[in-house]
């Protein structure tokens, strides 16, 4: 049987509960008697391991033409203030 998360409409309290799919929960709360709603809480995804994408979404071709590339940019050559003499 799974467990549910019911929160209190007045007082905010939140009690877990387990019943069945189908079942309902009608009782007040155990705090101040308020109406108890339903909490839908999300599934939590987990991303694991170095690289998720790269290893699941390309192909060999893809990575290893793309691994051959340089790390850090080349030197500039641009007007420093280094003079040729």
């Amino acid at each position: 049987m799974p467990l549910y998360d019911y929160q209190c409409a007045t007082c905010r309290h939140v009690t877990e509960v387990r019943h069945g799919f189908d079942d309902a929960y009608d009782a007040p709360c155990a705090e101040c008697g308020g109406e108890m709603k339903r909490v839908f809480n999300p599934a939590p995804i987990i991303f694991n391991g170095s690289g998720f994408y790269v290893t699941d979404s390309r192909s060999k071709a893809e990575t290893s033409t793309s691994s051959s590339a340089p790390s850090t940019p080349p030197p500039s050559s641009g007007g420093g203030s280094e003079s040729a003499a």
